[in-house]
């Protein structure tokens, strides 16, 4: 059944802290709602891969003028602005710049589209809001779950639009799902499972990366810029540009990377869903000899009361898993909800029509027109993707990340008991073995890490009773680039 379209009303808030952040001379213009037609001054950073589509989206669209892009790349340039100029029929032909600095210094710019590594995601919405800009941030929201937690903070004090690039917020058979899952029409959902089979080829993705030495960066590249928040990074031709995702200082994996926007729909729709009670991965970097740090295979499993949200990634080939490769699926008690279009009903392999439910969505067609459309309203609840909710996905993968680094090499065999009698987190477990068996990885030499087991304190974000892992809610950041501890 198609699904009724209303607007959401609902405007989820928080609380913010005690302590500014002292840039000083940025202020904030009038929050008045822009008229329908009066043109918008907005800026791109971040311009090697996503950021290309960020100025084709921007560039392309009615009253928007592209008036920068943002790289400490300068190689990028001329074929950017190339671009824009193409995008925009001649409109919108931008300034290039290598730091941001500047052009949260130019108070004509009312947007700033970020898609820069995701070290810089968090702290550039920071300045972007205290400089008076409105903005729009990929995924993940954050590095560490500090710094996103501060970066609502920011949006919340100084009045500011900020859209989480979680594109599925916008696409109606989502915003159906997670709807269906509130209107308890199909029943309890036992297990919101988001899938990330995602292999790659080539040291270009997600392959094997190779050693890169460290070397002199190549003289059109700021890399003091490039490296922003992170200490003590050096440069090698690993990082620049997109493998970055591999290292810890920089990236978050690929379950930051393609993952987050499954796991932002598998949270979205367990009813009332921020974080969990508890969390427990499994995984390593298994299959791959090379530089990066970041798990390839990941598993894990998240308590959320009455609802499980399992999550798979894998590195290596793999067949899909009920139809999916890249998705979601819903594990209801009246039967299985996939990628958020096919219901088959519990027992059966017959897909059954939906029942029709009300769907509430913001205004605009796509997710940038709904972003620029909130920045004209100035109302937060225009937002698909509100910062809040950006926060909140981007740490689950951070704990499923802290998780594995905190865990310890075990042999597959035995099965570990460290999921009890949980069905489903044991049949996760032994797909994983024979899913590694089939890619000639000998899983009696090869062992994998089981992650730590942490217990969450949801109201202060923080794990119970384990330094270790409070640790890395946050990181040590350079001078010049620091996230504050909370914003008043």
């Amino acid at each position: 059944m198609p699904a009724r379209i209303t607007r959401r009303h609902m405007l989820r808030r928080t609380a913010t802290g005690a302590a500014g952040l002292g840039l000083a001379g940025l202020t904030a213009p009038s929050l008045g709602a822009l008229g329908a037609n009066e043109r918008i001054r907005a800026a791109v950073a971040g311009v090697n891969g996503q950021g290309s589509g960020h100025i084709d989206r921007l560039a392309g669209m009615k009253d928007v003028e592209l008036a920068y892009i943002v790289d400490p790349d300068s190689r990028l340039f001329e074929s950017r602005i190339d671009r824009a100029r193409e995008k925009s029929q001649g409109r919108s032909v931008p300034k290039a710049v290598q730091d941001i600095r500047r052009v949260l210094d130019d108070k004509s710019i009312d947007v700033i589209s970020i898609a820069t590594p995701n070290h810089w995601h968090s702290l550039m919405t920071i300045w972007g809001c205290q400089a008076g800009k409105d903005v729009y941030v990929e995924k993940p929201m954050s590095h560490n779950i500090h710094e996103g937690r501060v970066a609502v903070q920011a949006a919340r004090k100084y009045g500011r639009i900020v859209q989480h690039g979680t594109q599925s917020r916008s696409e109606g058979k989502w915003a159906r799902a997670a709807a269906l899952a509130r209107s308890g029409k199909l029943g309890r959902l036992l297990i919101s499972r988001g899938l990330c089979y995602k292999p790659g080829s080539g040291r270009t993705t997600r392959g094997d990366i190779g050693y890169a030495p460290v070397i002199r960066p190549p003289a059109e590249l700021d890399f003091d810029l490039w490296a922003g928040p992170a200490k003590n990074l050096e440069y090698h031709e690993n990082l620049v540009h997109y493998r970055w995702h591999y290292f810890w200082a920089t990236g978050n994996g690929d379950l930051g990377n393609q993952g987050v926007h499954q796991m932002d729909i598998a949270r979205w729709c367990i009813p009332g869903a921020t974080l969990p009670a508890s969390i427990i991965a499994f995984g390593g970097r298994i299959g791959h000899i090379d530089q990066g740090e970041t798990a390839s295979t990941h598993m894990a499993i998240m308590d959320f009361g009455q609802t499980q949200l399992i999550f798979e990634t894998r590195g290596l080939p793999s067949p899909d898993y009920r139809g999916v490769t890249i998705g979601n699926i819903l594990h209801f008690e009246a039967g299985d909800l996939v990628n958020g279009e096919t219901f088959f009903p519990r027992g059966g392999d017959k897909p059954e029509p939906l029942p029709e439910v009300p769907v509430e969505m913001g205004p605009g067609r796509n997710h940038f027109e709904n972003f620029i459309a909130a920045v004209r309203s100035r109302k937060v609840e225009d937002l698909n993707a509100d910062v809040l909710e950006g926060h909140y996905s981007a740490a689950l993968c951070h704990l499923c990340n802290m998780s594995i680094r905190l865990g310890k090499r075990v042999p597959f065999l035995p099965r570990t008991e460290a999921f009890g009698d949980n069905e489903a987190a044991l049949d996760v477990y032994e797909r994983t073995v024979e899913h590694l068996k089939t890619n000639g990885i000998d899983v009696e030499k090869q062992g994998y890490v089981l992650g730590r087991r942490l217990v969450m304190d949801k109201d202060a974000e923080t794990i119970v009773d384990d330094a270790e892992a409070n640790a890395l809610l946050t990181r040590d950041y350079r001078k010049g680039f620091q996230v504050p501890d909370k914003i008043a």
